[in-house]
């Protein structure tokens, strides 16, 4: 016991600064490999495997510019296009979330009623009961790409009339930019509003 006793006090106790030392060389190898290697490893791999997602899916033009991403929304204005949900944030992607109005909301109601008059104005042909409530309703995120296909046919009527292009065409464009259910079971049927009018802006008017 005594031999144990005269070794364990012959050792020299390690120092602060021996400790440091090792905190700071551990520091800069996690450094090294979580904020240097493993980013540019996976940026690098990422740019291989699915260059158009990594780089945000954007969409361009038939002159090559960028017009916008397939991810996010946009506020189209023009009633010759087809028209995205209602987002309370104006498609602003740095803003992303909504307010979470609820049903008895005064605000959302009178949004609401804002929008329903805007709409028999410009869709005379289309009564409010056929309206989809999703045209009427703010996503999660309010940066929503997407619309049901049955809120893509509503506007038809009012897009054929200012372009001339025929319902049946664009019933079938709509039809065309259907995207199915991800792996056939999960999600809803679904168009992107900017692929479908960048594929109506192809089409000639009268």
């Amino acid at each position: 016991m005594e031999n144990i006793n005269t070794e364990l006090s012959e050792h020299e106790p390690v120092s602060k600064g021996a400790y440091l030392l090792s905190v700071v060389r551990l520091s800069a190898v996690f450094i090294l490999l979580c904020g240097i290697v493993y980013p540019l490893a996976s940026t690098a791999l990422a740019q291989v495997l699915m260059p158009s997602q990594a780089n945000g899916s954007l969409l361009k033009n038939s002159e090559g510019k960028i017009i916008g991403s397939e991810l996010i929304g946009q506020n189209f204005t023009n009633p010759a296009l087809f028209h995205g949900r209602v987002s309370s944030i104006e498609y602003k992607a740095e803003a992303s979330g909504s307010n979470n109005y609820g049903p008895s909301n005064p605000d959302m109601l009178q949004r609401t009623r804002e929008f329903i008059a805007q709409w028999k104005v410009d869709n005379p042909e289309v009564p409010i009961h056929e309206l989809p409530i999703s045209l009427v309703t703010n996503s999660g995120s309010g940066l929503d790409p997407h619309l049901s296909p049955a809120s893509a046919r509503v506007q038809i009527p009012r897009i054929s009339g200012l372009t001339g292009i025929s319902s049946d065409k664009l019933e079938e464009l709509v039809k065309e930019h259907t995207e199915g259910r991800d792996l056939g079971l999960f999600g809803e049927e679904r168009v992107n509003v900017l692929k479908l009018n960048m594929a109506l802006s192809q089409l000639p008017v009268k």
